[in-house]
């Protein structure tokens, strides 16, 4: 119960900081809200539902490929703390986001799920954060893995819904001081975890 908990909690925290940082994903949700209708700004939002699932595939096969596991995780595991580092400390700056939602053209979903493929960061994460974790969560058994993946995804996409919600109701939202403070609150979360996979890798290569 205790690893559930664990892995639930992980997957809360990456997938909030993922949902409400800034970001090409987040700011066509915005617009998305803002031209057209709160509804189409969650449609956008349940983008990387129909777009992340063949990135985990790829990112898990790699992985499973590799010869020399733990060397290979160590290397991916101090990647994975550089990563959230740089996560931390984005969401730790993150400022007002200005839109101007009269100089941007009609989006749909279509448009959203180009976004979110094309962009980086869920490869990045998924390679070097989100597979280990599914790895060692699947060491404790599927049900775990399965309680990250929902919970992270919950949070991915159900904060994005919020976002548009707020923002159609106010489009002051995104300048609350409130938004700032959640932002550097999670920053320092993240933080916390990169020790833990900077400290994890140099396990693995026996440093530590």
């Amino acid at each position: 119960m205790t690893d559930i908990i664990t892995f639930a909690i992980t997957g809360i925290v990456f997938g909030l900081t993922a949902g409400i940082s800034p970001g090409p994903l987040l700011t066509v949700v915005i617009t998305e809200t803002l031209t057209h209708s709160r509804k189409e700004g969650i449609k956008v939002a349940i983008a990387p539902l129909l777009t992340d699932i063949p990135i985990i595939l790829v990112c898990i096969f790699i992985l499973s490929r590799l010869n020399d596991y733990d060397s290979i995780l160590g290397i991916i595991s101090l990647l994975g703390g550089l990563f959230i580092i740089y996560l931390g400390v984005e969401s730790f700056k993150a400022r007002d986001i200005e839109i101007d939602a009269n100089t941007i053209k009609p989006k749909s979903i279509r448009k959203g799920i180009v976004v979110n493929i094309l962009s980086p960061h869920p490869y990045l994460f998924w390679i070097t954060v989100g597979a280990p974790i599914l790895f060692r969560s699947f060491n404790i058994s599927l049900g775990t893995s399965l309680v990250f993946i929902v919970s992270f995804y919950t949070f991915l996409v159900g904060s994005k819904v919020l976002i548009a919600i707020l923002v159609h109701k106010s489009r002051d939202y995104l300048k609350n001081k409130n938004y700032r403070w959640i932002m550097r609150i999670l920053g320092l979360v993240l933080l916390v975890f990169a020790v833990i996979f900077i400290r994890d890798g140099l396990k693995l290569f026996g440093i530590l």
